[in-house]
């Protein structure tokens, strides 16, 4: 019998996906993918006095390095990107499921981040530096219409894509869904919303938090709006418009600290 199309195309794109691979730029990004031990590494590109900047972490990765000439650098990179004389060819980074996130274990009422069709990967970058500080236990975003992992968010990220799980959901509906279901408070960012994020927390700061942030413009779709619990704002001081997402993160995460 033979396979449906649709079965012969999954199988496809999860071959596709299993091949996939990324080049990490940049002496920060580099040196904390070499020591990341759960990070797949494949293909280490260097000039030689990048070489010397790494110091210990080619040693300890047990990757054996290519010499390449400043000038002509053998990455296939694009030409714009500063890549400090080091690039990586690594595998993406598998950090479980949402569940597995979400429920596991720490010192402090968790923290999440999603993301509702931010493509900056200078945005999302930023955000997980931002998660990182403030303890989040994850930054999440779609499959599709959504940053995913390449070199210059992990330049972005300045090595905190080592360490902040980053997932990626199908549906962010449902993931919003399935958090609600293990006892997450899901908070919608919103200029126009009449409560501030300090308001909403007040009195549930010993609760599972989950912030949802919109892209720059259109904001949180009509879809996702609905599925929140409830919407929220950053208070201002008066109205000089709206923050870029990455900062409006960062402050977020910091008025629903626990």
């Amino acid at each position: 019998m033979k396979k449906p199309k649709w079965v012969i195309a999954k199988e496809q794109g999860k071959r596709a996906a299993a091949n996939e691979t990324v080049w990490l730029f940049g002496l920060h990004a580099v040196r904390d993918a070499l020591e990341n031990p759960k990070r797949v590494k494949l293909r280490l590109v260097v000039t030689r006095n990048a070489l010397e900047r790494l110091g210990d972490s080619v040693g300890k990765s047990g990757m054996e390095p290519e010499i390449s000439d400043p000038r002509k650098f053998a990455a296939p990179l694009d030409p714009q990107s500063v890549h400090q004389g080091a690039a990586l060819e690594v595998k993406a980074l598998d950090w479980g499921s949402l569940e597995d996130i979400a429920l596991g274990d720490g010192p402090q009422p968790p923290r999440i981040v999603l993301l509702d069709r931010v493509t900056d990967p200078h945005n999302v970058g930023a955000i997980l530096r931002s998660a990182e500080v403030f303890g989040a236990r994850a930054v999440i975003a779609m499959q599709r219409h959504a940053a995913p992992e390449t070199g210059a968010l992990a330049k972005t990220a300045s090595g905190a894509l080592e360490r902040q799980p980053y997932l990626r959901v199908r549906n962010l509906a449902d993931a919003i869904t399935a958090l609600q279901g293990m006892g997450y408070l899901v908070l919608g960012l919103d200029g126009e919303a009449e409560t501030t994020v300090e308001a909403a927390v007040d009195g549930k700061r010993d609760r599972a938090v989950a912030l949802v942030m919109g892209a720059e413009g259109p904001g949180l779709r009509e879809k996702t709006r609905e599925t929140c619990d409830q919407l929220v704002r950053i208070d201002a001081a008066a109205e000089f418009g709206s923050l870029n997402v990455s900062n409006a993160a960062a402050v977020a995460l910091y008025a629903a600290k626990a």
